[in-house]
């Protein structure tokens, strides 16, 4: 995957003012032995870890290879895409309802697929929970909507306690029973990875939350509960998470935020792509790619005022990277021999903002997926996906094959 870091985030952060909080120094090597206190350093990846990924790669996908039940690898990715999440959490719950949904064997996730991820790597007994937290009070305490003021929320001192909505959302969801079940599936070979941005390292960290669960006990369950918040930690609107971490007799903090500053979405670390890493034990893999967001968006007037000028290019940013990650994972796919699966919100689709956490559009968004899902009409291969985008926005594409794709609400329907 090409990942460009967004210069909109560095504006977002001088947006913050002056505001700072005591922390120790960062790691001073890139690529180090420095891990979570009381943790291996093989519960994470740098992305760009070579050594590390061609020791690890061969258990680690051995693994997966071995809980395929039905002889087939199915990979399920993750995006981005703030309260397009609803729309991820939708689309695993129709599966369930058309007994469609494979048994995954690796799930990845990147802000809001890290906190779909367990629940998708769990399977369809956690589909109430999940629709829960994607659909209910507490997700819309997030943002309510984005005319209310950003800068309230912006970095300051007193944005570090744990008492923000995200804190208490990702909190309560995390629960010893979900750690357990998380160790339990891990065993058996499947793997649950989710990405952060390490901000003193200006890079994209995998985490195996599976390892970690397997450590067990409340030290389990915090480190993957923090993971997760900072892997969704959008800079500028909630803080960065700060990580404690050890090596040898040396203790130092790491600032964790929001993955999708480096990563929109990946099936493998970046290091794979960028030395076309042959892995011969995901030959014949299935590759779900599921895009919280929309991939193409009908013109819309961007009102003069900081918050919709700067949610509209977050949002640009967001849909230019994952476009890049898709081609990029289309590569990959052919260059293993996977079979491309991908899904993502129609252009048509009424989304008002990824920052719009409104309780009822997220309870529309997640019905309408759920309804497409079970119809068998929410994937497709990428080729029918550009069609339909195109089709939708008016551009005349020729098309070789039918396309079957859920007509969207209206807006008055959505809202």
């Amino acid at each position: 995957m090409r990942c460009k870091p967004g210069l909109l985030m560095f504006a977002l952060v001088l947006l913050a003012g002056c505001g700072t909080v005591p922390r120790l120094p960062a790691p001073p090597e890139l690529i180090g032995a420095a891990a979570p206190e009381g943790f291996s350093p093989d519960v994470r990846l740098v992305t760009t870890d070579l050594k590390n990924f061609t020791a690890l790669a061969p258990a680690f996908f051995g693994g997966m290879r071995s809980a395929a039940r039905d002889g087939t690898v199915d990979i399920l990715a993750l995006s981005g895409g703030g309260s397009g999440g609803a729309y991820g959490a939708g689309v695993l719950a129709g599966m369930t309802r058309a007994h469609a949904r494979p048994q995954f064997e690796m799930v990845t996730g990147v802000s809001a697929g890290a906190l779909l991820a367990p629940f998708a790597f769990l399977g369809p007994e956690w589909d109430a929970r999940m629709r829960e937290a994607f659909t209910g009070e507490r997700s819309a305490r997030l943002l309510h909507s984005p005319t209310r003021t950003v800068l309230s929320r912006l970095l300051s001192p007193r944005g570090l306690p744990h008492h923000n909505a995200l804190f208490q959302l990702v909190d309560h969801f995390v629960t010893p029973q979900m750690i357990e079940a998380v160790a339990r599936e891990a065993a058996t070979g499947r793997r649950l990875v989710v990405a952060t941005t390490d901000l003193d390292k200006h890079e994209t960290v995998l985490w195996n939350l599976g390892e970690i669960a397997r450590q067990g006990g409340e030290k389990a369950r915090t480190l993957f509960r923090d993971v997760l918040i900072a892997s969704a930690s959008v800079p500028g609107v909630f803080p960065p998470v700060l990580i404690r971490v050890r090596d040898g007799d040396h203790v130092y903090d790491e600032m964790h935020v929001d993955g999708g500053v480096t990563t929109s979405v990946f099936s493998t670390p970046l290091i794979a792509g960028i030395q076309s890493t042959e892995l011969p034990l995901l030959r014949g893999a299935q590759l779900y790619m599921l895009v919280n967001g929309q991939l193409a968006r009908a013109p819309q007037t961007t009102r003069y005022n900081t918050v919709d000028i700067l949610s509209n290019a977050l949002a640009a940013e967001l849909t230019y990277k994952t476009r890049e990650a898709i081609v990029d994972n289309i590569a990959a796919s052919h260059r293993l021999g996977m079979t491309f699966h991908l899904t993502d919100i129609p252009v048509d689709y009424p989304q008002t903002s990824f920052i719009d956490f409104n309780q009822t559009q997220m309870l529309a968004l997640f019905d309408y997926a759920a309804d497409c899902a079970a119809q068998g009409l929410a994937w497709m291969t990428p080729e029918q996906s550009i069609r339909r985008n195109m089709n939708l926005r008016g551009i005349a594409v020729a098309a070789t094959a039918s396309i079957g794709a859920c007509p969207a609400p209206s807006a008055a329907a959505a809202r």
